[in-house]
């Protein structure tokens, strides 16, 4: 008798056929709905937010429980060790695929309190940038700041940076309300070259 030929073996996999046809629409409807599956990063990623950052407009909320990324809340006291992280900050070495084998940290924020969660920062981490030519497809509306020239959304600057060093993962943008325009973007970005 093969092994498949069992009769508890015949009826598992009978009842999860059943089982199976029975729940498909159902975890497809809830996997579309909530439109952030299940996702695991190769590269290690820690997110600094600062307290002051609202939840509703954080482009990483929809990562918060994935494998792989790290969230921290900053406060007075908080300190982070970014030895050997790579700090994605603007006026840097451009980021490559060389610098590979290093966990990222994204400072979350708006541009003008970055420098409070800099502060927070010890070590010595990597300091790098992305590529200027990328136009962030997130409505910049602030009345009271200026956002500097080549800053991205964090959820943007995660994924580019993934992609440079060699994990495109277009599903980190799955919940990002500006998906489309953004990789439409970055697409004619790099067909420019």
């Amino acid at each position: 008798m093969h092994d498949c030929d069992h009769p508890c073996i015949r009826l598992g996999i009978k009842y999860l056929s059943e089982f199976s046809k029975y729940y498909r629409f159902k975890l497809h409807s809830w996997l579309t709905l909530n439109s952030c599956y299940a996702i695991n990063t190769m590269v290690q990623v820690v997110v600094i937010r600062h307290p002051k950052e609202r939840k509703s407009k954080c482009t990483l909320a929809p990562l918060h429980k994935q494998t792989g990324i790290t969230f921290f809340n900053a406060h007075e006291s908080f300190r982070f060790d970014a030895t050997d992280y790579i700090l994605l900050t603007l006026d840097a070495p451009l980021l490559t695929a060389q610098d590979s084998g290093h966990p990222i940290l994204i400072l979350d924020s708006t541009w003008r309190l970055i420098p409070q969660l800099e502060s927070c920062i010890v070590g010595n981490p990597l300091h790098r940038t992305l590529p200027g030519n990328i136009i962030t497809a997130y409505p910049r509306i602030s009345k009271i700041f200026k956002d500097p020239e080549g800053g991205l959304a964090s959820i943007e600057a995660l994924y580019v940076a993934m992609k440079i060093l060699g994990e495109d993962n277009p599903s980190l943008l799955n919940a990002y309300h500006w998906k489309e325009q953004f990789l439409s973007g970055l697409l004619h970005t790099q067909s420019a070259k």
